[in-house]
C-alpha cells in the first residue's frame, strides 16, 4: 500500500458498549428518583442498544426512508408508507422495551414507578435512534386519554399497553400490539388550533358513541401508519377530540365488512431538515368515520392532557441526545492526538468536554425528575411540579439542545460534520436536536404555559419546597431561590417568560445535582450558570474547576 494511504490517527467508533452501566448520571438519577426500581431490564436495554446490530438499523433506517404507495400498480388507492426493516426492528425493540402505552397497563401501575422507569429507558433508545420514538411516544400520550370513551379504551388498551408491536394493517382485535398517532395542526393554524377548519358532521351512534364524519386536512401528521389517531376538528359544539381508526370494524364500514380501510388520504410526506425515519406526512379526510372522544367542544382540554405527556418525552428525548452526543465526543478526544497529545488532555478541550458533562448530567437529572412527578399524581406536590416543570424541562433542555451539538461536534472537527451513509452519528444528531424544541409547542408556547401554571396553583411554595434541600449548599444557588417565588408569585409579565422560564430550570436542576451528583459537579454548575459570570459558549468554567472529577464521570464505558 503507498504510504499516503495509510490510516492513523482515527478514532475508533462507539459501538459495543451498555448504555445504562456506563452512565453514572443516569442511575443516580434513577436511585434519587425511585430507590426501590430494579434496573436489571435497564441494563439488559442498555446493552442492546449500544450494540452493533441496533446501530446498524437506526443507520438503515434513517439512509432508507420511508417511502409513500398511494396507489397499488392496478391503480387503487391505498395510502400506505413502506419502511425499510430496521425501522421494523427499532420499532419491535421500542415496543418490547414498554416505551409506548405500557406504563399504563395496571401492572405496571402498581410499581409506582413506571414512568421513571420509562422516561430511562425512553432515554437510552434516543441515544440509537430518536425518530422512530414518534409514533411510540405518541401512542405513550394518547393511550391514558381514551379512558374517556369506555368502549373504545376496553377495546384498545390491551393492544397499546401489550409489549408487542405489529405493523400489519388489519382490524385491532386481530393485532398483538397497536400504536397511536395524533392530527392536531393544520396549514393555517400552527399551535393555534382554534383556527382549525377540518369538520365533522354526526352522523349516528354505536358501539363506541357517536359517531361523525370527517372533512378536511391536517399539515403535520406523523407516522399516518398507526392503527388510529387522535384529531382535533370542528362540531357543532366547537373542537372536539375524536377517535379516528386507519382500519374500519364492521359496524362502521360502508361496505359492511371488517378490514375497510377508513378515507385518510395520505398527500405527501415531509422532507425534513432530520428525524428522517419517521414518516411526517400531510393528509386529507374524504368522510373519514371517527368517534368522540370525552366531551363535545372541549377537545382544547383533551388535547393539552396529551401534550403534556409528548412535552416530557421532549425533555427525556433531547436529555438523551445529549448524552450521545457527549459520549461521542468523549470517545473520539480519548483517542485523537493533536500538537503531541490526546485532545482530551489539552486544557480548553477539557473545559469544553466537562462544561457538556455538567448539562447532560443536569438535563438528566431534571428530566427524570419530571417523570416521577407523572408517577405520583395521588401527591398534590408532585401533581403542582408536574404542571410546573413540564414546560420548563420542554422549553429549557430542548432549547439548550442545538447550542450543546454543535458544541460535541466541534470536538470532532470535520468528522463530525460528515454523514458518510449514515455512519455520522453526530451529524444525525445536531439534524434532530432542533425537532424536540419545535414539536409540541415551540418555544414561546412553552413560556406562556409557564405563566398559565403559575396562575392555577400555589406554584411558589412548591417551588420553594422542592428548593429546600439545597438550601445553604452554594450561595448563588440560595440568591437564586430566594428570589424566584418571589417573581413567581408576582406572575411574570408575557416580555419575562422565557427568562423565568430558565431560572426556574437552572435552579431546580442546581438542587437536583445537590442531591444527586459528586459536589464537584454541583459546585461546577452553580458557579457557570448561576454566578453571575456565565459566559454562554460551552468551555468557559473557571480554573478551580475539578475537571478530573467530572470527565471521569461522564465517560460512557
Amino acid at each position: 500500500m503507498d504510504v499516503t494511504h495509510e490510516v492513523f490517527n482515527q478514532p475508533e467508533p462507539l459501538v459495543g458498549y451498555n448504555l445504562f452501566d456506563g452512565n453514572q448520571p443516569l442511575r443516580a438519577a434513577l436511585r434519587f428518583n425511585a430507590p426501590q426500581l430494579d434496573t436489571a431490564d435497564l441494563s439488559a436495554l442498555g446493552a442492546s442498544l449500544g450494540s452493533e446490530a441496533m446501530q446498524a438499523h437506526a443507520r438503515l433506517a434513517n439512509t432508507h426512508t420511508p417511502v409513500l404507495h398511494s396507489h397499488d400498480r392496478f391503480g387503487r388507492r391505498i395510502d400506505q408508507v413502506e419502511f425499510h426493516p430496521g425501522y421494523h426492528a427499532l420499532m419491535h425493540a421500542a415496543a418490547a422495551a414498554g416505551l409506548h402505552g405500557t406504563p399504563f397497563a395496571p401492572k405496571e401501575q402498581a410499581s409506582g414507578h413506571a414512568h421513571v422507569r420509562r422516561g430511562a429507558a425512553f432515554m437510552m433508545f434516543t441515544e440509537t435512534e430518536p425518530s422512530i420514538l414518534c409514533p411510540i411516544s405518541m401512542t405513550y400520550a394518547v393511550t391514558p386519554a381514551l379512558r374517556s370513551n369506555a368502549a373504545i379504551y376496553a377495546d384498545w388498551a390491551p393492544g397499546l399497553t401489550a409489549r408487542a408491536y405489529d405493523p400489519a394493517l388489519k382490524i385491532w382485535r386481530d393485532k398483538a400490539g397497536l400504536t397511536m398517532g395524533m392530527g392536531m395542526t393544520e396549514k393555517q393554524g400552527g399551535s393555534d388550533v382554534r383556527a382549525n377548519t377540518t369538520r365533522a358532521v354526526a352522523c349516528g351512534s354505536d358501539t363506541w358513541g357517536q359517531r361523525f364524519s370527517v372533512t378536511g386536512h391536517k399539515w403535520f401528521f406523523s407516522a399516518p401508519m398507526c392503527d388510529a389517531f387522535l384529531i382535533l376538528a370542528q362540531t357543532t359544539s366547537g373542537l372536539s377530540c375524536l377517535f379516528l381508526p386507519r382500519v374500519l370494524p364492521q359496524w362502521a364500514a360502508p361496505s359492511g365488512g371488517d378490514g375497510e380501510i377508513n378515507a385518510i388520504r395520505i398527500q405527501r410526506l415531509k422532507d425534513k431538515l432530520g428525524n428522517k425515519a419517521n414518516a411526517s406526512s400531510e393528509v386529507e379526510f374524504h368522510g373519514a368515520t371517527a368517534w368522540l372522544v370525552g366531551e363535545e367542544g372541549r377537545g382544547i382540554p383533551q388535547i393539552l392532557e396529551m401534550g403534556t405527556m409528548t412535552r416530557l418525552d421532549c425533555a427525556l428525548g433531547t436529555s438523551g441526545l445529549m448524552r450521545q452526543a457527549l459520549s461521542i465526543a468523549l470517545n473520539h478526544t480519548a483517542q485523537r492526538q493533536a500538537f503531541g497529545k490526546r485532545l482530551v488532555d489539552q486544557p480548553l478541550m477539557r473545559n469544553v468536554l466537562a462544561d457538556l458533562a455538567l448539562e447532560s448530567e443536569a438535563a438528566t437529572a431534571l428530566a427524570l425528575r419530571l417523570a416521577r412527578a407523572f408517577d405520583r399524581t395521588d401527591d398534590e406536590h408532585e401533581r403542582v411540579m408536574a404542571r410546573l416543570l413540564t414546560p420548563v424541562a420542554k422549553f429549557w433542555i430542548c432549547k439548550r439542545g442545538s447550542h450543546f451539538a454543535q458544541e460535541a461536534m466541534e470536538c470532532l472537527g470535520g468528522n463530525g460534520y460528515v454523514e458518510e451513509g449514515g455512519q455520522g452519528i453526530m451529524a444525525r444528531i445536531y439534524r434532530e436536536m432542533p425537532l424536540n424544541s419545535i414539536w409540541e409547542g415551540a418555544g414561546n408556547i412553552m413560556a406562556i404555559d409557564l405563566l398559565r401554571a403559575i396562575r392555577r396553583a400555589d406554584a411558589a411554595a412548591a417551588l420553594a419546597h422542592e428548593l429546600a434541600p439545597a438550601r445553604g449548599a452554594h450561595p448563588a444557588l440560595d440568591r437564586l431561590a430566594a428570589a424566584l417565588p418571589i417573581r413567581v408569585e408576582e406572575m411574570a409579565s408575557e416580555m419575562e417568560a422565557r427568562r423565568l422560564a430558565q431560572d426556574v430550570a437552572l435552579a431546580v436542576q442546581a438542587a437536583l445535582l445537590h442531591q444527586t451528583a459528586p459536589s464537584s459537579v454541583f459546585a461546577a454548575f452553580c458557579d457557570s450558570r448561576l454566578g453571575g459570570n456565565w459566559g454562554q459558549a460551552f468551555g468557559t468554567l473557571g480554573a478551580g474547576t475539578d475537571f478530573d472529577s467530572i470527565l471521569t464521570r461522564a465517560q460512557p464505558r
